[in-house]
């Protein structure tokens, strides 16, 4: 299989078979995020003092928050016996993200005769597995992280600096939807004035 597959890869990102049955290869993963990450602050000392005041703090990291880009994906190298758990560690680590991965999900979207289906993996389901029995077509099958919705958000799961920043996000959102609001109405009552002030009475 590991032969079949190496075979219809157009790029050097093979697969290889190791001495105790597991391979090693490569999957894609495209990152679908809704809500902003966290990642550590850049912000660098600028004195002596300040540089021992972060050594001795360095275990609290300081954090900001922001969209990450939209379909941003990153190829992972792993083991045939990488979990899914492991695999959103190690994309969260690619991106520098602080949350708890407990936040992400991992999803295989597959596509078949023009019915495309998404389906959340397990942790403990491995997706080099998975790319090998479907091929190296990303179109049959592709691996998306994803927030991890159960139906309701699970609020506590956040930080407080993180609730701090959502709220100054909702604000700016509703604020900015308000405006648009207010002018499409004043547009339309703009348009109605004009159209009563160009008829005749009578």
């Amino acid at each position: 299989m590991i032969k079949d597959y190496n075979s219809k890869i157009k790029s050097n990102l093979f697969m290889s078979l190791n001495k105790d049955g597991s391979y090693t290869g490569f999957i894609k993963v495209q990152l679908k995020l809704v809500r902003p990450v966290s990642v550590p602050e850049a912000k660098k000392p600028t004195c002596n003092h300040e540089r021992k005041g972060a050594v001795r703090s360095q275990q609290v990291k300081r954090r900001t928050s922001f969209y990450l880009p939209k379909d941003a994906s990153k190829h992972l190298h792993l083991s045939s016996r990488t979990p899914a758990s492991e695999v959103i560690q190690a994309l969260l680590r690619k991106f520098t993200v602080l949350d708890n991965p407990r936040k992400f999900a991992l999803f295989q979207r597959t596509e078949k005769d023009g019915q495309v289906c998404m389906r959340r993996l397990s942790d403990d389901e491995e997706p080099l597995k998975l790319r090998l029995l479907s091929g190296p077509c990303e179109k049959i099958l592709n691996f998306i992280l994803k927030e991890n919705e159960t139906g309701e958000v699970n609020w506590d799961a956040f930080s407080m600096p993180e609730l701090q920043n959502f709220l100054r996000i909702l604000k700016r959102e509703e604020e900015e939807h308000m405006r648009q609001i207010v002018q499409r109405y004043a547009r339309c009552r703009q348009q109605m004035q004009e159209a009563l002030a160009s008829r005749t009475p009578g």
